[in-house]
C-alpha cells in the first residue's frame, strides 16, 4: 500500500543520512568463583534489559487511540547510545556467570599486565582461557532477547493489519506533530530504574544456555568488561561501553521510527510503525549483537 512504500523511502533515506539492601535480592551465583558486576555496568546492562523486557510484554488489543499511545511510549522509552552500552554490559553480566571463564580470567590475570592489555585491546578478551565459554553464555543471553521481542513486534504488526475494521483505528491522529515531539521527550528520557530491576537482570542472565560461534564485537567488549571486573578493575571497563556498528543499528532503527511515525496518518500506521521500528529493529540489533545473521523485516 502506499503507505509502506512511503516507509521504505523513509528507511532508505535515513540509511544514505546515516551513511544491597533487602529488597535488592543477591545475583544467582551458580559457583564460588562467580563475580558480580560493577553498579555502573549492572545499571547499563539493566537498561537494555528492561527494555527488552517492557517492550516484548506491549499488550497487541489495542482497543482505542490511548492503547496506541501507550504503546508507542513503551517502544520508544530507549537512548540509542544507552541501549548501545547496555548491549555490551549485559553480555559481561552473562558471561560473569560462566564459572570457567572466571576461573580462566584469573589464571591469565597472575602477571598483572592483563588489564592494562585488555582495556588496549579489547578482543584479546577472546582468546583468554575460557573465553569461548563466557562467549557462548553471552551469545546466548542477547539472542533470546532479540528473538523474545521479535516474535512480540510480530504480533503487532499483525494486528496493524487487522485492527482495520475497527472504525476508530482509521481515524487520523490528531496533533500528529506533537504526538512525534512526545516521542521523541520520550527518547530522550531514555532509562528510568524502577525497584527490581536488578533482580530482574540477574533472572534473565541467570537462564543460561549457550549459542556457539565467534564472538561478535559486541560480545568480545562484553568479555572484555567482564575480564577487567573479575581482575577488580571494573572502573577501567565503563570505556569499553561502545560499538559503533551496534550504535548505528539502534540510531537507524529510531530514526526511522521518527520517520515513520512523521509520514503516518491513521491510528493502525503507527501501530504499525511502533511494531516495525519500536520493536522488531531494536531486536534485531540485538541478534545481530548476538553474531546471529542480519534478519530482513518483511514489511
Amino acid at each position: 500500500m502506499d503507505f509502506t512504500i512511503r516507509l521504505g523511502l523513509a528507511a532508505a533515506a535515513t540509511a544514505i543520512l546515516l551513511a544491597g539492601c533487602a529488597a535488592t535480592p543477591t545475583p544467582q551465583r551458580g559457583a564460588a568463583q562467580s563475580v558480580r558486576a560493577d553498579r555502573q555496568i549492572e545499571a547499563q546492562a539493566s537498561a537494555f534489559e528492561a527494555f527488552m523486557r517492557n517492550a516484548r510484554a506491549i499488550d497487541d488489543k489495542f482497543s482505542g487511540p490511548a492503547a496506541v499511545n501507550e504503546g508507542l511510549r513503551v517502544g520508544a522509552a530507549y537512548d540509542p547510545k544507552q541501549m548501545e552500552a547496555g548491549m555490551i554490559a549485559y553480555a559481561a553480566v552473562a558471561a560473569l556467570q560462566d564459572p570457567k571463564f572466571v576461573a580462566g580470567v584469573r589464571k591469565a590475570g597472575k602477571d598483572g599486565q592483563l588489564a592494562k592489555r585488555l582495556v588496549a585491546r579489547p578482543d584479546l578478551a577472546t582468546t583468554l582461557p575460557g573465553a569461548d565459554s563466557g562467549a557462548a553464555r553471552a551469545n546466548a543471553a542477547l539472542y533470546r532477547q532479540g528473538e523474545a521481542l521479535n516474535a512480540s513486534g510480530l504480533r503487532v504488526k499483525k494486528v496493524s493489519y487487522s485492527v482495520q475494521h475497527q472504525a476508530w483505528s482509521q481515524v487520523f491522529v490528531p496533533d500528529a506533530k506533537a504526538r512525534l515531539t512526545r516521542v521523541k521527550q520520550i527518547s530522550s528520557a531514555g532509562y528510568r530504574p524502577v525497584a527490581g530491576d536488578e533482580a530482574r537482570l540477574y533472572a534473565a542472565v541467570s537462564e543460561g544456555g549457550r549459542r556457539g560461534g565467534p564472538a561478535s564485537p559486541v560480545v568480545a567488549r562484553g568479555l572484555a568488561v567482564a575480564a577487567l571486573t573479575v581482575l577488580g578493575d571494573g572502573g577501567k571497563a565503563r570505556s569499553l561501553l561502545n560499538e559503533p556498528k551496534s550504535g548505528m543499528c539502534l540510531r537507524v532503527a529510531k530514526l526511522n521510527l521518527y520517520q515513520c511515525l512523521a509520514s503516518a496518518g491513521p491510528y493502525y500506521e503507527d501501530i504499525y510503525c511502533l511494531a516495525m521500528h519500536g520493536m522488531m529493529e531494536p531486536s534485531s540489533c540485538a541478534t545481530r549483537a548476538s553474531g546471529a545473521p542480519i534478519r530482513t523485516a518483511q514489511r
